[in-house]
């Protein structure tokens, strides 16, 4: 439907950030005021917690090591380190897991996304991008970022409600309930909204690089590293690996953007990205279901 409403005149050009704005104020925090306080808390929760801090970490180290020795300017090592390290852990990973686990395994692609994917994004991803862009990263905003940031304002209350054993009333639960069910269509629309694809640029070659490193060899390491070293099992388990394979996370290419980093390409490891993670996401679910 996004993809289609691009073609309509009637509906605004930047309809998205409206979308957006709506996601981000209303139904995330929805989603998380229902279902984190009826998270039970164990240590499978280190699966889904570490996953995007190491997963950051390792696209750091890939493609620092690999473009200083190739030569890469700063601009284009950012710009690969940010968006091949951040996943669309929500507006594409929200309803994927819906879809495949259902509610149990949205519980752990919120646990994910919000102490991990978001807080990496406005932490080290913020810090990356403006090193290589040759700037200073600003402690105090990075800080007002996240305590402000309404998921994240919504998560901490969450989060001291599951400590205390503590939920809200069946009439408030309904409506976070039922703000939480709008992520799934909102967010793909916005998505599909946003693809965009330039056939005529030059930075194909790192694209698929990009590519490469985020859809298959990041969810390969996490399969290994969970599954079969750690021995892990579960629902908590397979989402995690499954959120480490998502496309990459279209705030985190914003950002980049942003900062100078290579604009075109943040903007196609999304646009590319998205639409091919449908089939590298199917693959590691079979991987996932069969091995």
């Amino acid at each position: 439907m996004g993809l289609g409403m691009q073609r309509l005149a009637a509906f605004p050009k930047n309809g998205h950030l409206a979308l957006n704005q709506f996601i981000i104020y209303v139904a995330l925090p929805g989603l998380a005021l229902f279902y984190i306080p009826k998270i039970t808390l164990s240590c499978n929760l280190v699966y889904p917690l570490a996953e995007a801090w190491i997963g950051f970490g390792l696209s750091f180290l890939f493609f620092y090591t690999l473009g200083k020795r190739l030569g890469w300017p700063n601009r284009l090592i950012g710009c690969l380190i940010i968006t091949a390290g951040l996943g669309n852990t929500s507006f594409v990973g929200f309803p994927i897991i819906q879809a495949l686990y259902g509610d149990e395994g949205l519980k752990t692609a919120i646990m994910v996304d919000q102490p991990g994917t978001f807080v990496v994004m406005a932490t080290l991803g913020l810090i990356t991008a403006a090193v290589f862009a040759k700037g200073d990263a600003n402690p105090k905003e990075i800080v007002s970022k996240i305590v402000l940031f309404p998921p994240f304002i919504a998560f901490a209350i969450a989060c001291i409600m599951n400590v205390m054993k503590f939920d809200f009333t069946d009439n408030f639960q309904t409506v976070f309930q039922k703000l939480g069910a709008t992520v799934t269509p909102l967010a793909l629309v916005s998505v599909g909204l946003q693809l965009k694809v330039d056939k005529r640029s030059q930075h194909w070659k790192f694209l698929r690089l990009g590519l490469l490193f985020k859809l298959i060899i990041t969810p390969a390491i996490f399969f290994l590293l969970y599954k079969v070293i750690l021995q892990g099992k579960g629902v908590m388990v397979d989402v995690s690996v499954m959120e480490s394979a998502m496309a990459p996370m279209i705030t985190g290419a914003i950002l980049a953007s942003n900062y100078g980093l290579k604009p075109k390409l943040s903007s196609m490891m999304v646009g590319i990205g998205i639409p091919l993670s449908f089939v590298t996401l199917a693959f590691w679910y079979f991987i996932l279901n069969h091995f």
